[in-house]
């Protein structure tokens, strides 16, 4: 019965990740079938300690987040656990081998959510984005490399630009809710009250250099993961080139969006690619 339970806890995994991003979801659906479950549990994973600290408002958030981390470092421990999505997660990091440091650090940034509003240098800037992005990519590169820490050392690098390019994009896209909603100001010397084409500019520019870097390491990829990293890739650079279209005072207002038909038009585009060995 035991496979039983792991088998709905993968479900779980993968239910959420339905859930919470159609894009994702669909980029993690073009990787190999034997990688495909672990990135599902990653995220399931760091979707819902991302839940407790921007979304559930009415409840203690610490001890909620106190209560997860027990739990999950118990699972690692025990190589179990009844919560699902800590379950399937627990089975991909004792399967690769991820290390509990990048684990840590995923924590601790989701942690300064807690308390932390504003960030005031670039130092902390970059501890957070590396703590709550660089090392999801870390992570997922295990899985990709299935382990492989020759492959993994070669590509540890673009590896963690891709996870930076697509949590500023994502800060950006969100800035209006982070702002206004949450109170938080991730990227230093910004002034968000008076937000100009300036200042998207020099992060537009900061997030363009992080996805130049990347991109060399997504075509060294292994072939099981090569297509839906690629097609990650270019869902989100389809964002950024929206929200550098879209005046600052726009983005300020509003969660910019890229509609079904148009991440469908990527997808086709990326398959054409990967068809006609491309990639």
């Amino acid at each position: 019965m035991l496979n039983l339970f792991d088998s709905v806890s993968q479900e779980c995994s993968r239910l959420v990740t339905n859930a919470y991003s159609t894009s994702f979801s669909i980029a993690t659906k073009m990787l190999d079938s034997s990688i495909r479950n672990h990135i599902y549990n990653i995220y399931g994973f760091v979707r819902f300690a991302d839940e407790i600290v921007d979304t559930f408002h009415e409840y203690d958030k610490e001890k909620l987040l106190n209560d997860f981390e027990v739990d999950l470092y118990k699972s690692l421990d025990d190589k179990i656990s009844i919560n699902p999505i800590l379950n399937s997660f627990q089975h991909t990091v004792n399967l690769f081998g991820i290390e509990h440091h990048l684990i840590k650090a995923f924590m601790k940034s989701m942690r300064l959510d807690l308390s932390k509003q504003v960030y005031k240098t670039q130092a902390e800037y970059e501890e957070y984005i590396y703590g709550s992005a660089d090392v999801v990519g870390l992570m997922c590169l295990k899985v990709f490399v299935k382990g492989d820490e020759k492959i993994y050392n070669e590509l540890r690098e673009p590896a963690m630009a891709l996870g930076s390019a697509f949590q500023k994009v994502n800060f950006l896209r969100d800035l209006k809710d982070d702002f206004q909603g949450l109170e938080r100001t991730y990227f230093p010397n910004v002034d968000f009250t008076k937000f100009d084409e300036q200042s998207k500019l020099v992060i537009i520019n900061e997030i363009e250099a992080d996805f130049e870097k990347a991109l060399d390491g997504i075509f060294k990829l292994p072939v099981e993961a090569r297509f839906g990293v690629y097609t990650a890739y270019k869902y989100y650079m389809k964002l950024l080139v929206k929200l550098k279209k879209t005046p600052s005072l726009s983005i300020q207002k509003t969660r910019i969006r890229v509609p079904n038909y148009q991440k469908m038009s990527v997808f086709a585009r990326s398959y054409l690619k990967y068809r006609l060995n491309l990639l």
